[in-house]
């Protein structure tokens, strides 16, 4: 498992800190509520969910005790509303990945299991490819009955392959992303990394350093922006060559944010 440090600069330390969400017997309302909000926000990939797309019957006999919590994923998964979002919009192959990070809470590991995927869905549709991830030991062992589903893939687990961290990491863009709001969000993201049975090195949300060697991420250490202006096409603009801003950690995004709107490329990001 990364350390606390690196957790935090790769945008994921909220996920390692999160304990797993289980139903327990004799739940009070806020707490089957946590676990109704737990699954749409595990199954949909953080995407927003409005209150009249929420499945209320399906949550109305969860909370009722007629149904187990992975009976209750089940029913999101299956759900139009999950095609709707990910199935009808999405290639075959983004549509696997999804349903191994969404359902197992982990990136697949190598081409063949999206080739076992693809090949259940072609012979047996939807359902059966759905149900395949609910039904097997792999989220039984790991969830049970009662868990709300979770990102697995940021922590050593047995039998679990070292490679699915980066992969993983691939899929997951942090909290405050959803699996709908990536560019090319409809295409498979780990394709061409599977295909060539490779491994991307993982790199900082906000710099895009490795996480090999990174020392910073210190809320108190500061850091040089390093950025060229490009001309807009829209007016003459006299070339300053670049330029250069000293920041803090905890105005690294915002700035960088603000240099982007601005026209500006970035050059280099370092610790000062």
């Amino acid at each position: 498992m990364t350390s606390e440090t690196s957790a935090r600069l790769l945008g994921f330390e909220s996920v390692t800190q999160n304990k797993p969400i289980e139903l327990r017997p004799n739940a009070s309302e806020s707490d089957i509520q946590a676990v109704i909000r737990a699954a749409y926000r595990q199954v949909f990939g953080n995407d927003h969910i409005m209150s009249a797309e929420r499945l209320i019957s399906a949550e109305s006999l969860l909370r009722q005790g007629h149904v187990r919590v992975c009976d209750f994923v089940r029913t999101l998964a299956l759900s139009e509303l999950y095609k709707t979002k990910f199935f009808y919009s999405t290639s075959n192959v983004r549509f696997i990945e999804l349903n191994f990070k969404h359902l197992l809470g982990r990136a697949p590991y190598d081409e063949s299991e999206i080739t076992e995927h693809v090949n259940l869905y072609i012979q047996q549709g939807y359902e059966a490819e759905i149900s395949s991830y609910l039904d097997s030991a792999e989220y039984q062992s790991n969830f049970g009955e009662q868990i709300v589903p979770y990102y697995r893939g940021f922590a050593t687990q047995r039998g679990q392959k070292t490679v699915g961290f980066g992969r993983m990491f691939q899929l997951y863009r942090g909290t405050a992303s959803s699996d709908r709001a990536r560019v090319n969000h409809r295409k498979g993201t780990l394709t061409s990394e599977l295909a060539r049975n490779t491994a991307t090195p993982v790199r900082t949300a906000t710099m895009g350093k490795e996480l090999q060697g990174v020392t910073g991420g210190d809320r108190e250490q500061l850091y040089r922006v390093r950025v060229s202006q490009s001309a807009s096409g829209r007016r003459p603009q006299v070339r300053l060559g670049v330029q250069e801003y000293l920041v803090s950690y905890e105005q690294l995004s915002p700035t960088l944010q603000r240099l982007n709107k601005r026209g500006c490329s970035i050059v280099n990001v370092s610790p000062a």
